[in-house]
């Protein structure tokens, strides 16, 4: 080999490391989904309390990186969303449906790496453990745990951009455990009390009194408060309902009491800084249910007026988990539907 040649080498070899573990090329992924259409395994009972399950995917791809889905956050168009991955990549696509209109499949999937501030890539938990995801105006905000922050990156552009901001979680560090970080991030209504603020809230960061650490970034009320902490269940994804109340997707998993999930709604109007929020319990899962790993939550408004509620799993990576979308309609009593 000419010393040319050496040199050109050695020059790709240094500009990949530059950018980090690996190249920040988008990956197309094939995705073979299989529906689902009871929650309950062998019962087809489809009405939870004020949720009906409207059906769901198990999917599967022949690429590696498919998999470890922490949160997931739907276009206005209620079709195309944007995932991430906790092993440091973003996940795009949209979701197809049937002639009845559930849940049939993904098509145009990519991954794409995601870049620190540094424009740097990194494959595998650590730097880039991202758990939470949330969109605000022409910015997409991705919450870590591990190196615990808040990252910004631009709407459009995200997923080739490197981060372009941090925002300050009020939220001491060194409260934070290393895989018990900021799980969840999401932006109030603009027409709630919170007036689009941002609001995180940890897995399993407590408090003195064994409350979930949670805080508002932003907006009138600005500030730390907590989320009462029942049982073993952690929160994993929150988002907002229209009105201005929050869901919460929480997750449970030991040996002793197996796996678990549930979903509660905070009103709205509790949330404030000094305060104890605890929720309404709107469905509970266990091994009886068709549940994985629950991570991820999403809601938006169908254009029948109705609310949809989505949930993703995270396999880990694992042939003994899966990865699972979820989706349930939502009964909104009177009391709900005017905003807090």
């Amino acid at each position: 080999m000419t010393v040319r040649r050496l040199c050109r080498l050695a020059a790709i070899v240094l500009s990949i490391a530059a950018a980090g573990a690996y190249p920040a090329w988008a990956s197309e992924v094939p995705v073979i989904s299989r529906q689902i259409s009871d929650f309950r395994i062998g019962s087809s009972e489809t009405r939870f309390g004020p949720l009906e399950f409207l059906g769901g995917l198990e999917m599967v791809s022949s690429k590696a990186l498919f998999g470890s889905l922490s949160a997931i956050r739907f276009r206005p168009d209620q079709k195309h969303f944007v995932v991430v991955l906790d092993t440091g990549q973003w996940l795009t696509g949209s979701i197809e449906r049937d002639i009845k209109g559930r849940l049939s499949g993904l098509s145009t999937v990519e991954i794409t790496p995601m870049k620190n501030s540094a424009g740097r890539s990194f494959e595998g938990k650590g730097h880039m453990d991202a758990e939470g995801l949330a969109f605000d105006g022409d910015r997409v905000l991705v919450s870590f745990e591990q190196d615990h922050r808040v990252d910004v990156y631009p709407d459009p552009g995200f997923a080739e951009s490197r981060a372009i901001g941090t925002l300050p979680i009020l939220i001491p560090r060194k409260m934070l455990s290393d895989n018990r970080g900021i799980e969840t991030i999401t932006v109030a209504p603009a027409s709630s009390p919170l007036k689009g603020g941002v609001v995180i809230v940890s897995e399993r960061g407590l408090d003195s009194d064994g409350n979930r650490l949670a805080a508002i970034l932003s907006g009138p009320l600005k500030g730390r408060f907590a989320v009462a902490r029942d049982g073993s269940f952690d929160v994993t994804d929150g988002a907002f309902l229209p009105n201005g109340d929050l869901l919460l997707l929480e997750r449970r998993f030991n040996m002793a009491e197996g796996i678990g999930m549930r979903l509660r709604r905070v009103k709205g109007a509790d949330i404030r800084p000094g305060a104890v929020v605890d929720g309404e319990l709107l469905l509970e899962g266990n091994f009886n249910s068709q549940i994985d790993n629950m991570e991820g939550l999403d809601a938006f408004q169908a254009a029948d007026g109705t609310t949809h509620i989505i949930l993703v799993s995270d396999d880990n990576h694992s042939i003994l988990q899966r990865n699972l979308m979820l989706e349930f309609r939502l009964s909104e009593p009177a009391e709900h539907k005017a905003s807090n």
